[in-house]
């Protein structure tokens, strides 16, 4: 894997025919759609995605990598830096607080679904999975309130 970004797409995806966990008591979700917006960085603090209004629904770019060469390409030979991954995240219905959309694997180019939410401790909760959220899994992502640096370059 080349990407930063591929290298989270692909422990959710792996983990998405693989586990079968049941959220943490700290998943209960937000009702405050403002919540969600923001910067938020990954788990392992090797990326940083932009998430906002795109119309009606919610998206996400990837704004910040940690890489030391040059700026890590998707599948196609192009910049991760600005790429949307997360797409078509809309309330769901029976979850206050949850959005349901996709993320995109840069590396293989294949789009899965998704669920995001703000934990009652103010993480952002994404959980990718190929059919049903049972089987899936989490990422615990953390606001960003660094600096990100020339071509999505973080410190």
């Amino acid at each position: 894997m080349s990407g930063i970004a591929g290298r989270t797409l692909l422990v959710l995806a792996l983990g998405a025919g693989l586990a079968c966990a049941i959220p943490p008591a700290d998943a209960a979700p937000s009702s405050d759609t403002a919540e969600i917006l923001g910067e938020w960085e990954t788990k392992d603090h090797d990326g940083v995605f932009r998430i906002m209004k795109c119309g009606s629904e919610i998206c996400g770019d990837l704004v910040g990598l940690s890489y030391t060469k040059e700026v890590p390409k998707d599948h196609a030979g192009h910049s991760e830096c600005g790429l949307r991954m997360l797409t078509g995240f809309t309330p769901d219905q029976q979850d206050a607080g949850h959005w349901n959309g996709h993320i995109l694997d840069p590396d293989s180019g294949h789009v899965y679904h998704a669920r995001i939410w703000v934990s009652s401790s103010g993480a952002l909760k994404l959980r990718g999975f190929v059919a049903v959220p049972l089987f899936g899994e989490t990422e615990t992502w953390t606001r960003f309130t660094g600096k990100i640096g020339p071509e999505c370059r973080l410190p």
